[in-house]
């Protein structure tokens, strides 16, 4: 009997292909999907993509959705005390492991581990340590659609968000700039694919700049975990909002 399990659900290519090597693998039970939401927007939180098209995603897949609600700028503490009630009660359900689309960031998963074993869950990361610029075309060989909705303005312009990943857009990216966003870099929405029933509609909105205070220490946000250490006051983000097309 497989191992029941949640699969943390960031609703962009990382997770989708996660999941997607799960469901062919069979070895756990997907339990439910968790995905953080900023509690004042109503959008996944880093990704900016609205919950409607969030709830989308999971209606194609039939899989249930956990929206875990935590505040625009959580500090530490409170992401943590919410993500440990949450945790718990998945948990008390009979969720023995946590799934994440992690590929290479080591404190991350540390992180991870280290408060997962506070509850007694297990932390499983199917796509540790495989090359991302494999892992990318993987992704879009098996025929997965998706695009741009945030990208950090430390690397990238505007004109990378909003944009559909494919080999135009892989080929433009800087050299700094990993191929999978590993770093921060973007984040994703995936539209299409072989997990999906039915594509999700939607069309482009506006784009936004949006400025945060960067974190007086590394403990101060759960933001921007990332091999590549920056400074900055501020961190910048360009968002594209995605508007559902109702079915």
């Amino acid at each position: 009997m497989s191992q029941k399990a949640l699969l943390n659900w960031s609703g962009g290519k990382d997770s989708a292909l996660t999941l997607y090597k799960l469901q062919q693998s069979q070895e756990f039970e997907i339990a439910c999907l968790l995905t953080s939401i900023s509690e004042k927007y109503q959008r996944i939180s880093m990704h900016g993509v609205r919950s409607e098209l969030l709830e989308l995603q999971a209606k194609s897949m039939d899989i249930p959705l956990v929206k875990m609600q935590v505040p625009d700028m959580p500090s530490m503490e409170v992401y943590e005390q919410t993500m440990r009630e949450t945790l718990s009660e998945l948990k008390r359900q009979g969720v023995a492991a946590s799934i994440f689309g992690d590929i290479f960031l080591e404190d991350l998963r540390t992180y991870r581990e280290n408060k997962l074993a506070e509850l007694d869950l297990t932390g499983v990361f199917p796509l540790w340590k495989q090359p991302t610029d494999k892992l990318i075309r993987e992704f879009l060989d098996l025929g997965f659609k998706t695009i741009t909705t945030c990208v950090n303005e430390q690397f990238l312009d505007n004109s990378f968000v909003g944009r559909v990943i494919d080999e135009g857009f892989l080929n433009d990216l800087p050299a700094n700039v990993d191929p999978c966003g590993e770093n921060g870099e973007f984040h994703t929405f995936v539209f299409d694919g072989p997990i999906f029933s039915r594509p999700i509609e939607f069309e482009l909105g506006e784009k936004v700049l949006r400025k945060y205070e960067a974190p007086k220490t590394a403990d101060d946000s759960d933001q921007c975990f990332s091999d590549k250490k920056q400074d900055p006051a501020q961190y910048g983000f360009w968002f594209c909002d995605l508007i559902p097309l109702t079915p």
